[in-house]
């Protein structure tokens, strides 16, 4: 119950805490992170939401048009990013090294909820690099 309180409640926010919600697909993991963003918002913090293959087309993309400050800064206003369907579909190096640098710019600073139904013995998949994605795990 205690556990439940401290979700519901956002105590996470205030320490930086990230959270993993695993599962199947179908189980409302999705579900369950907007309605902790919604409530976030409702609290008066700044929340970002984005399905992962598409921030990392947008990263890409901003990195090649020279733009990538921009996105960058925007996500660091953020008091917490939620990550979705983390892991669905695999990114080349370059993607996940852009990945990986909002994920360690959040380290300490925000929080991030990944959805994901990939275990996380199964990350390095995702990144192509099993380094990369002990690094994550670890951060």
């Amino acid at each position: 119950m205690k556990q439940n309180n401290q979700l519901t409640s956002l105590e996470f926010l205030d320490h930086a805490q990230d959270l993993v919600f695993y599962g199947r697909t179908g189980r409302g993991k999705t579900h369950l992170a907007i309605a902790l963003g919604v409530k976030a918002i409702g609290q008066g913090r700044a929340v970002r939401f984005c399905q992962t293959a598409e921030l990392v087309l947008q990263l890409g993309k901003a990195k090649r048009a020279g733009s990538l400050d921009q996105i960058l800064k925007d996500l660091a206003r953020a008091d917490l990013i939620i990550l979705d369907e983390f892991g669905y579909v695999p990114f080349d190096i370059d993607g996940a090294r852009l990945l990986y640098q909002i994920i360690a710019g959040a380290y300490e600073r925000r929080s991030i909820i990944f959805t994901t139904n990939i275990e996380f013995g199964k990350w390095g998949t995702i990144f192509a690099d099993d380094k990369l994605a002990a690094a994550i795990v670890d951060a």
